[in-house]
């Protein structure tokens, strides 16, 4: 069973589309998120809710519920709270209370998406929640919220604040947003390779074709492992390793990218 600390590649589904549901499941996806949110219309929030099921897969499902400003939010406690969910996905989540609220009613985790200028500035906070069990970043909507350009310079700190509020918190690293280019593989894997580069280690999936390259962009390298296992076998102490220094702080390193490397 795969845990929550360590989802790389959970799908969106829309809620109320049941009949994808078990074939997100078969995906390769590490888990399924089934998405009250963005991928309902306002008319087909109730349809949604009631389609819910945990029963198609033994994979973990989440459930993305509406945040707590719309007038759907108290359905969708009701709903998350009456099935065995793996967590409930808050999105625009902006204070360690609303993360304790939806714990407290629905007696389920939280992964905790920050999407806005107020979440980020609550991210340790947040982060240090006992119920948040992830963070997750929502990239397109916080561009949106702050009016910045969706480019990886722009970006690169507010990714490094929310590994650096996860690390500190003791929680697994947080799990980078959707690439919503479709058009090509690649880019998909560049960009999980990329949030790989700033310590994330999962990425959240809006297609099934997403799955197979972020498996990758977020697995490491052939050249990595051989550096890794060059390093491991070179003793302890310091040495030349490829002509560069190796201490106990590089080892922990070559271990970290074995241990990823299944």
């Amino acid at each position: 069973m795969v845990s929550l600390e360590t989802l790389r590649a959970p799908l969106f589904v829309p809620g109320n589309r049941p009949e994808r549901f078990a074939k997100a499941a078969a995906s390769g996806a590490c888990a399924v998120i089934l998405d009250l949110e963005d991928a309902v219309a306002a008319e087909d929030k109730a349809a949604a809710r009631a389609a819910l099921a945990c029963d198609f897969t033994q994979l973990p499902v989440l459930v993305r519920i509406n945040p707590d400003s719309t007038p759907w939010y108290e359905d969708d406690l009701k709903a998350a709270a009456a099935m065995p969910f793996g967590a409930v996905m808050l999105p625009k989540a902006e204070s360690p209370d609303a993360v304790a609220r939806i714990a407290r009613l629905t007696g389920h985790p939280v992964v905790a998406l920050i999407e806005t200028a107020r979440g980020l500035a609550a991210a340790r906070e947040i982060a240090a929640c006992p119920d948040t069990v992830r963070l997750a970043f929502g990239s397109i909507d916080f561009c949106a919220d702050i009016g910045c350009e969706h480019e990886r310079e722009t970006l690169r700190p507010v990714r490094l604040d929310l590994v650096i509020a996860s690390r500190l918190a003791g929680i697994a690293a947080p799990i980078d947003g959707v690439t919503a280019d479709l058009s090509d593989p690649a880019i998909t894997e560049d960009d999980s390779r990329h949030a790989r580069s700033l310590g994330m280690t999962g990425k959240l999936c809006i297609h099934p074709k997403q799955v197979a390259p972020i498996r990758a962009g977020f697995a490491p390298s052939e050249a990595e492992k051989d550096w890794a296992r060059r390093v491991l076998a070179s003793g302890d102490g310091a040495i030349a390793v490829d002509g560069a220094m190796v201490d106990e702080p590089v080892r922990l390193r070559a271990r970290a990218i074995l241990a990823n490397s299944g």
